[in-house]
């Protein structure tokens, strides 16, 4: 065994976030209501509406989803890291810590397409009966199957750098 490969050694590292347009899209248009809110009403002093709401409301308004829910979604990402000892996951800000999947948990491993919507109800952290899904883009991933039959699937952009940083890991490991 090469003494060099060390347990904390990252072999394989990917950091994804939601880039699907549409979702961008809605993101953005409910953003500028409060935008607007914010300018008309509290900046112009043009009252909106027959009984507008107080301006420290619009502002309120204008905080958590003019800026919050766009830096919210931005803030998302998905860290898939390939060590030596396993397969660590964390999806910010839901994680506070890596999830963990140890190679001598794992029964097997694949990389696949999925189809996001159909498989798993679409992207993000996805229970599902027998499993979960790790996913923020896309339809390619890389399947586990742990021994006690759970499926993990996790999203990649790359899954066959994926798939061959496993390889390698778990040729390095003696179980």
């Amino acid at each position: 065994m090469n003494s060099t490969f060390n347990k904390s050694e990252i072999i394989f590292k990917e950091e994804q976030r939601f880039r699907q347009l549409w979702l961008w899209v809605f993101i953005i248009l409910a953003s500028i209501i409060p935008w607007l809110g914010l300018i008309i009403q509290v900046i112009l002093g043009q009252k909106l509406g027959n009984n507008p709401a107080p301006d420290w409301i619009i502002i309120l308004m204008w905080l958590v989803f003019g800026i919050g829910l766009p830096l919210f979604f931005y803030s998302i990402k998905l860290i898939t890291e390939v060590r030596k000892d396993g397969i660590h996951l964390r999806f910010f800000p839901f994680h506070r810590k890596f999830k963990s999947y140890y190679y001598s948990d794992i029964e097997s491993y694949e990389a696949r397409k999925y189809k996001p919507i159909r498989e798993y109800g679409g992207w993000g952290i996805r229970l599902v009966i027998g499993g979960i899904a790790f996913n923020v883009y896309g339809n390619k991933g890389l399947q586990l199957v742990l021994k006690n039959k759970k499926k993990i699937l996790v999203g990649t952009q790359k899954p066959e750098e994926f798939y061959q940083a496993i390889k390698k890991a778990v040729s390095h490991n003696a179980f």
